[in-house]
């Protein structure tokens, strides 16, 4: 299939008119739709937004490419849009973008499509064709220019058919696996080519693996380069250098990667996974205290979430009474859902230190803590002893592993299988058991403080975990608070996440607030954000005051820390409970203490923080 057979003349736009990133998008879905080639504009849209939160589709060099894949697309198509003077689209390089493919996958698109809207993404990488576009006068010599680009490429893969052995790998793969991986692809062949190098590089798309890498290949390489932005299964590299890195990397960096590979300036893959070099300072791959704990925790707040609230559904059909379906939905959320909470916990974090083999040591430590010695506590040890569980078997699995790298090559199929899980779980398992009766006197007795802290200890406490919410606004400060509620929700003590949400909706929802209450004191751009700031904070997502935070940090940090601390403070003050640590309004419902309070809390700290930034900040007619 030709990319022309995708893209028509329908779905072309020469000129413009959007003059930023969201506004192009809405440009591009509306000639989508009106060229008959959705079943959803809106649907489709959220599909095109949802894929920008988890990076920029604006690679560089005056490209974008918005992309998904979703059943709101009737049939797959391009649409191609030009704009002359360019836009901030949150470029890669930060320069402006020019030139927009919007692909549109349909759910049950086949091979045939993938690949198709694939080889675009490929073509883009050539400097020559990009002029041709940008050169262009009429919808007829765009077309032209892709016909002629398809035409030229099925000459050069005639050309190259036979393929020499090579010394360097690569395996490109990107979410979605349409747009990135292949480019990323092309730029890393392009540049061996140039720099003399024999490259292979395998592509993890949508359409499936293409060009997999052989034993053979792998066995007579030099290094491997894996650039990825989803799990690549690299269980096969044991013993090779590995380079592992952000797929935007190897479009932007290729040569350095290739020189790297080339020189072996690589750690040697131990074949149960690898550490991801970053691109900037904020990823340091899968190491750290803070980096095991939150792996922990995001996977163990599904069954906060979702036990909470069935849990706190059952109170009000009224648990305590012959309700049969009360007692069916307690019995799923809190007698189940809810007991998993520090195993899963334990769990993940030993696996985030060791990888697979300290999943198991770390889902017993985590179980003991909450079974073992707890004849007077109900919880055990509870979400200390889990923590201590998951870094105790992490730890412990490491050191067993790096014990046994002695034994012969011949019994390396039963580590994993035997030594490991033997070795790691009866360590893990008997040091808990020792100290788990002390743990469980000491978390009993900081539950009994912080049960009997009233009045204005309350009122303080609520202060502080309110105002950590609103510091970093998703950071480690933030996340350290947040941690702090889901370990007395597993306590039973549900007064502390109330306060803590209602801290985190405050910063997004007093950002919205604020342009509209001070118009003249925000840009057009930032009046745009505060419209989409406000749901975010409704549904308690903090990080939607980001832009204003990033944008004038000494003004408005400060103005969301005051409110939200007020808002904690306030939660705490009125008695609100929540069993659900998430959701925001959905979970409104679900309070105990009454949500009209609530409700008061948080508009209350949302209007102080919004009046305090909007006092701070200039006046744009003044400036």
């Amino acid at each position: 299939m030709r990319i022309t057979d995708l893209l028509k003349k329908d779905t072309i736009l020469l000129n413009l008119s959007s003059t930023n990133k969201e506004d192009v998008i809405d440009e591009l879905v509306t000639k989508l739709d009106d060229a008959g080639r959705l079943n959803d504009k809106e649907g489709f849209k959220q599909a095109i937004l949802n894929r920008e939160e988890q990076s920029t589709t604006g690679i560089g060099e005056g490209i974008a490419i918005p992309h998904a894949k979703t059943n709101a697309v009737k049939e797959p198509a391009i649409a191609f849009g030009r704009s002359s003077d360019g836009l901030d689209y949150e470029s890669l390089d930060g320069q402006p973008t020019n030139l927009f493919f919007m692909i549109a996958a349909s759910e049950g698109a086949n091979q045939t499509h993938l690949e198709t809207l694939s080889r675009l993404s490929s073509f883009l990488m050539d400097t020559n064709f990009r002029t041709k576009l940008e050169e262009a006068q009429t919808e007829d010599d765009v077309m032209e220019a892709i016909n002629a680009k398809e035409a030229e490429d099925a000459d050069e893969e005639e050309e190259s058919s036979s393929d020499s052995e090579s010394r360097i790998l690569a395996v490109t793969a990107c979410p979605t696996g349409i747009a990135h991986t292949y480019m990323a692809a092309d730029k890393l062949k392009e540049t061996a080519k140039e720099m003399g190098i024999n490259l292979k590089v395998q592509t993890n798309g949508s359409s499936g693996v293409k060009n997999r890498l052989t034993e053979q290949d792998i066995a007579e390489a030099d290094a491997i380069i894996v650039a990825a932005d989803t799990k690549v299964d690299t269980s096969g590299f044991k013993g090779k250098p590995v380079i592992e890195v952000p797929v935007a990397k190897a479009i932007h960096e290729p040569k350095n990667l290739l020189e790297r590979a080339a020189k072996k300036d690589a750690p040697i893959h131990q074949g149960d996974g690898g550490s991801k070099e970053s691109s900037g300072s904020e990823e340091k791959g899968r190491t750290g205290v803070y980096k095991h704990l939150m792996n922990g925790v995001s996977n163990m707040l599904p069954f906060v979430v979702g036990g909470g609230i069935l849990l706190a559904i059952s109170f009000m059909f009224g648990i305590d009474s012959d309700n049969r379906f009360a007692e069916m939905l307690g019995i799923i959320g809190g007698d189940n859902a809810f007991f998993l909470l520090v195993p899963v916990l334990a769990g993940f974090i030993a696996s985030s230190i060791a990888d697979r083999p300290g999943f198991a040591p770390g889902m017993v430590g985590g179980l003991i803590a909450i079974t073992t010695g707890v004849e007077d506590a109900a919880n055990g040890s509870g979400f200390l002893g889990g923590l201590i569980a998951g870094f105790l078997a992490g730890y412990l699995t490491l050191g067993v592993k790096k014990a046994l790298e002695g034994l012969p090559a011949i019994l390396d199929g039963l580590k994993t299988v035997l030594f490991y899980p033997v070795l790691a779980i009866f360590g893990t398992g008997m040091i808990m058991q020792l100290i788990n009766p002390p743990l469980t006197q000491l978390y009993t007795g900081v539950l009994g403080w912080l049960e009997g802290l009233g009045g204005t200890n309350l009122a303080i406490l609520g202060l502080l975990l309110g105002g950590m919410m609103a510091v970093d606004m998703g950071g480690p400060i933030n996340k350290a608070a947040y941690t702090f509620g889901l370990a007395m929700i597993d306590a039973g003590n549900y007064e502390f996440i109330a306060a803590i949400m209602a801290g985190g909706m405050v910063p997004p929802l007093a950002m919205g607030i604020a342009t509209l209450m001070f118009k003249n004191k925000f840009t057009k751009q930032e009046r745009e954000t505060g419209k989409t700031a406000l749901p975010l904070g409704a549904f308690f997502i903090t990080e939607g005051a980001i832009p204003f935070a990033a944008a004038d940090p000494v003004r408005v940090i400060p103005s969301m820390v005051v409110g939200s601390a007020i808002a904690g403070s306030l939660s705490m003050v009125f008695g609100i409970g929540l069993q659900a640590p998430h959701g925001g309004a959905i979970v409104f419902p679900l309070v105990t203490g009454g949500w009209y309070l609530y409700t008061l809390a948080i508009l209350i700290g949302s209007f102080i923080s919004a009046i305090i930034v909007g006092f701070l900040k200039k006046d744009l007619r003044k400036a």
